[in-house]
C-alpha cells in the first residue's frame, strides 16, 4: 500500500467547529451547575438549620424583651460577622434588623430553610422554638466572586486541554480522507487510507479503500485488455494488408481475407463485451429457457446434449454468449472426441452446466490462468485458434449471474468446464 502524502499543517474549519462546540457544551454545563449551586435554595436544609435555630434562640433576648434590646443584639452580631440579620414575629412582622434589609421567609414555610432573594446569594430562614423567624445572609465578598470566576476559568482551561487532542484526532482522519480523494483524482490509484477505530469515519475509510481497490482493478484490467487487444489485432490486420496486395482473382485469398475479417469482428465484439462486463453495465433480466438455449448452441457445435428442463432469470444474450464460448472452446481444443453437454437444475436456484471434451486436458497449474484474457496454452493442438477471450468472458457472465466457472479434469482424459448459475429467480427443475 502506497503511503499517504504528508498532511497539511493548517487547521481546517471543521476542526475548530468541533473544538469550539465541545468547549461551549461543557462550559455551559459547568456554568449552569456552578450557578445552580451558588444560588440554590427554595427548600428545607435539614436538621443542621434546626440546631442553629435552637442556638440562636438561646442567645437572643426572649419574646418579652423590649424591641430595642433585640435590635442591639442583632447589631452586635452584624458588627462581629458583617452579615445581615432580620428578626420577624411568627406572623412575619419585622421586629429588628441589622445590615441590608432582608425579606421575611415565604408564607408557606413552617420550618427552617434556605431560599433565594435577588442575586446576592441565598438567605437562611431559621424558625426559632418560640415562633419567631431569624433571617440571615452572609456578606457578599469580592473574594468569593473572584474565586468563583477562577473556578470557571480553571474548568474551561481543563476542558480545552482535553477536547483539543480529541477533536484534532477526529479531523486528522478526515484530512487523510481528503488527501486520499485528491490523490485518487490525480491518478494515484494505489492510495489507501488507514482504518482507525470502528466509528462512522472508519466505515467511510473502509468504503473508500474498497472503492479505490475496485477502480484500480477495473483500470488495470482495462489497460491489460487494450494492450493485449492491440497486440492481437496486429496479426489479422497484417495478413489483410498482405493479402490485399496479392488479391487478383485468387479465390483462396478472398476466402482467407473473409475469415480474417470475421475473426476481427469476433474479436472486436468480445472486447466490447468484456469492457461492458468489467464496467458492471446493467443488462435486462428476464425469464430464460436455459435448456432450449443450451440445446440450440450444442446442436450448432454438433455436440451431444441431455439435461433437465431449467428456467432461470437472467440476460439471455449473456447466457447464450457463455454457452457458445464454452462449446466453441471444446470444439477447438477438445480433440477428435465427441463433446458432451449436460444441464442440471436444483430447487435451491442453482443451474449446473457441464461441457466435456476429450482433448489433452489442462495442466492443474494452468486451470486458473486460462480464464485470464488472451491466454492460450502452447501445448494445445489448436492453440492458434480463437481470440483468447472466450473463457474469460464465460466466467464473467457466470459470475454476473451469481455463479462461477471452473475447469476440472475428466475421467479418461479431457476437461470438464463446469458453469453454475444462480440468477434472481430460483432455477426450476422438471422431468
Amino acid at each position: 500500500m502506497r503511503p499517504l502524502p504528508s498532511l497539511r499543517p493548517v487547521h481546517g474549519r471543521l476542526h475548530w467547529h468541533i473544538y469550539l462546540a465541545v468547549l461551549a457544551a461543557v462550559g455551559t454545563v459547568a456554568l449552569l451547575s456552578a450557578l445552580s449551586f451558588h444560588f440554590s435554595g427554595n427548600g428545607e436544609s435539614g436538621s443542621s438549620l434546626e440546631t442553629a435555630a435552637e442556638i440562636a434562640a438561646g442567645i437572643l433576648p426572649g419574646t418579652s424583651a423590649p424591641a430595642g434590646e433585640q435590635q442591639s443584639a442583632l447589631e452586635r452580631w452584624h458588627a462581629r460577622t458583617h452579615a445581615s440579620f432580620a428578626l420577624y414575629t411568627g406572623r412575619r412582622e419585622l421586629i429588628a434588623s441589622a445590615g441590608e434589609p432582608l425579606p421575611a421567609p415565604p408564607a408557606p414555610w413552617t420550618s427552617s430553610g434556605l431560599y433565594r432573594s435577588g442575586f446576592k446569594g441565598p438567605v437562611f430562614g431559621l424558625r426559632l422554638p418560640d415562633g419567631r423567624w431569624l433571617v440571615a445572609r452572609h456578606p457578599h465578598r469580592a473574594g468569593a466572586a473572584f474565586g468563583f470566576l477562577s473556578l470557571l476559568l480553571f474548568v474551561a482551561a481543563a476542558v480545552a486541554l482535553v477536547a483539543y487532542p480529541i477533536s484534532r484526532r477526529l479531523t486528522r482522519r478526515l484530512w487523510r480522507l481528503e488527501e486520499s480523494v485528491e490523490a485518487l483524482g490525480a491518478g494515484d490509484l494505489a492510495v489507501r487510507v488507514p482504518v482507525e477505530g470502528r466509528d462512522e469515519i472508519a466505515r467511510l475509510a473502509s468504503s473508500f479503500n474498497r472503492a479505490a481497490a475496485r477502480i484500480e482493478t477495473l483500470v488495470g484490467a482495462q489497460k491489460r485488455l487494450l494492450a493485449s487487444a492491440s497486440h492481437e489485432l496486429r496479426s489479422p490486420l497484417a495478413r489483410l494488408k498482405v493479402a490485399s496486395t496479392l488479391l487478383e482473382g485468387d479465390t483462396r485469398l478472398k476466402d482467407e481475407i473473409a475469415r480474417d475479417v470475421t475473426e476481427l469482428d469476433e474479436l472486436v465484439e468480445e472486447i466490447l463485451l468484456a469492457s461492458r462486463l468489467e464496467a458492471g453495465s446493467e443488462e435486462e433480466t428476464e425469464s430464460v429457457d436455459l435448456t432450449g438455449l443450451v440445446a440450440e448452441e450444442s446442436a450448432r457445435a454438433r455436440a451431444s446434449f441431455h439435461g433437465d428442463l431449467v428456467t432461470v432469470a437472467g440476460s439471455p444474450r449473456l447466457l447464450r454468449r457463455m454457452v457458445r464460448n464454452l462449446v466453441e472452446n471444446a470444439r477447438h481444443h477438445g480433440g477428435d472426441g465427441d463433446i458432451e453437454v449436460t444441464l442440471v437444475g436444483s430447487a435451491d436456484g442453482r443451474a449446473l452446466l457441464d461441457v466435456c471434451d476429450r482433448g489433452p486436458g489442462v495442466p492443474e497449474e494452468a486451470r486458473e490462468r486460462i480464464f485470464e484474457p488472451f491466454t492460450r496454452l502452447p501445448v494445445t493442438p489448436a492453440a492458434g485458434k480463437g481470440t483468447g477471450l472466450g473463457l474469460s468472458l464465460a466466467r464473467q457472465v457466470a459470475r454476473r449471474h451469481g455463479g462461477d466457472l471452473v475447469c476440472l479434469p475428466r475421467a479418461g482424459g479431457g476437461s470438464v468446464f463446469r458453469a453454475t448459475v444462480t440468477a434472481g429467480a430460483p432455477a426450476t427443475r422438471a422431468g
